[in-house]
């Protein structure tokens, strides 16, 4: 099997790969095994010490890795580079707060001592994809990795070079060899890799159908896993929000990378009274985006990943279109080589539309007019996804009561919805189970043991 790099920008192939074979995929594991027990009993100051030196590394190669992100997935340079800070950033929390966060919980009971502790699980296994091909598997590394585990990655087929790059990030910074180790399969190996002894656990960030399988394949070895899957995350614009900086953030929160974003702004619910106020400033802002060639200055919309995934996502805007949606702006593939969308807006979409129903994974926003803040919360949770949700108002009061009612692993006020490595990352419904990041992202990947030390009191 060959595993082929190349750029979405210009459909020239950068490079191509035997993926590794029984023999490779054997070796490979049993180095990582062998690592792993090593650093299971390493101290922790030492572990904290390769975060530090993995975030050190990250940001002295960020010349080379970013340019390799834009190349590969089509992301415009800015971007790849904040994502690569990002991925050092990350590393650096982890080392200052992980020590702390697993410190033994001491609970009173009957017992002389009765604790919590905090034991590594293994080697987790990371299925990721292409989109953030850095953050998405950094973001996870950095707690597995300081909690005492190992991480093999089974990186997306179409970011190879990013998978190898992450892989050599690693040894620069002076990993003992296998600790994180790259495994270029295709698909149909993740099977027998969740299967495999030497696996205990299993994160995975992609599309729900993918996540279905995932949980099947490791539920049935009964293996711990995390899913971080699709969305359809709703951008509610109450009456009385502040329009112009809702506008501009929601450009932002739907545009950037591309539009290829799980938690990607995807349905804009705007109450009538503020609705043209707010499409107007919406499409002012889309306007000025300016697509072309990733690598070059000024451009802030790229390619999409793949030329597939622009024509779903077309078929999704000619679908709604036909269905009585207003096109406000693009709605078309660039024409010429790469694979290119207009920033698309889409007004009077209703629920039951296909920019609705869908996960629209790229350049088109859909507008959805409500009667008032009710009506917001019950569309919004009309869908079977729940990843992320942001919520515009000035009455601060009001927004807590209404952010308990949306079906969401976050609901962000008045800003973005963005992973932060201070604070729990995921989903709920079809978006996925379990947390990344925060204190609980590195108690996922850990044997929460409880230890009880008699003789009991009276």
């Amino acid at each position: 099997m060959t595993i082929t790099s190349f750029n979405p920008a210009t459909d020239a192939v950068l490079a191509e790969y035997d993926a590794h074979d029984g023999a490779a995929i054997e070796q490979r594991l049993e180095r990582a095994a062998g690592a792993q027990r090593a650093w299971a009993r390493t101290p922790m100051a030492e572990r904290m010490a390769l975060l530090r030196r993995v975030a050190q590394t990250l940001r002295e190669q960020k010349a080379t890795l970013a340019p390799l992100a834009t190349l590969e997935m089509g992301k415009p340079l800015a971007e790849s580079a904040g994502e690569v800070e990002k991925c050092a950033w990350n590393f650096d929390v982890y080392a200052d707060a992980a020590p702390g966060m697993l410190q033994d919980q001491i609970v009173p009971s009957s017992a002389t001592d009765s604790r919590m502790v905090y034991d590594p699980l293994g080697i987790v296994l990371a299925v990721m994809p292409w989109n953030y091909p850095f953050w998405q598997v950094m973001r996870a590394a950095a707690p597995v990795l300081a909690g005492g585990n190992g991480m093999v990655l089974k990186h997306a087929s179409n970011v190879p070079q990013c998978a190898l790059a992450l892989e050599d990030v690693f040894t620069k910074a002076g990993a003992p060899a296998g600790l994180f180790t790259t495994l270029l399969v295709g698909s149909g190996e993740v099977k027998r890799l969740i299967e495999d002894r030497r696996i205990s656990a299993v994160t995975f960030t992609g599309s729900t159908p993918a996540g279905r399988s995932i949980a099947s394949q490791a539920g049935q070895a009964l293996k711990k896993q995390v899913l971080e899957l699709g969305g359809s995350d709703p951008f509610i614009v109450l009456s009385d929000a502040d329009i112009e900086a809702a506008a501009a953030v929601a450009v932002k929160a739907r545009f950037q990378n591309t539009g290829q974003s799980c938690i990607a702004a995807k349905r804009f619910i705007v109450e009538h009274a503020v609705a043209d106020r707010f499409v107007e400033a919406f499409v002012d802002g889309a306007r000025q985006l300016v697509v072309g060639d990733p690598m070059a200055d000024g451009n802030t919309q790229g390619a999409m990943a793949k030329r597939n995934l622009r024509d779903e996502l077309h078929a999704q805007v000619e679908a709604s279109v036909q269905q009585g949606a207003k096109l406000l702006l693009g709605g078309k593939p660039v024409a010429g080589p790469g694979a290119f969308y207009e920033p698309t807006v889409l007004d009077h979409v209703t629920h039951d539309m296909t920019a609705a129903r869908e996960e629209t994974f790229g350049p088109a926003a859909a507008i959805l007019r409500v009667a008032d803040a009710a009506e917001a919360v019950r569309v919004a949770n009309g869908t079977p996804f729940g990843l992320g949700a942001a919520l515009w108002t000035a009455d601060l009061d009001r927004a807590r009561q209404i952010t308990r009612q949306i079906d969401a692993g976050a609901v962000f006020v008045n800003g973005m919805v963005a992973s932060d490595p201070r604070l729990p990352f995921g989903g709920t419904k079809e978006s996925g189970y379990g947390r990344e990041l925060g204190v609980l992202g590195l108690h996922e990947f850990t044997n929460i043991k409880t230890v009880w030390t008699g003789p009991a009191r009276a």
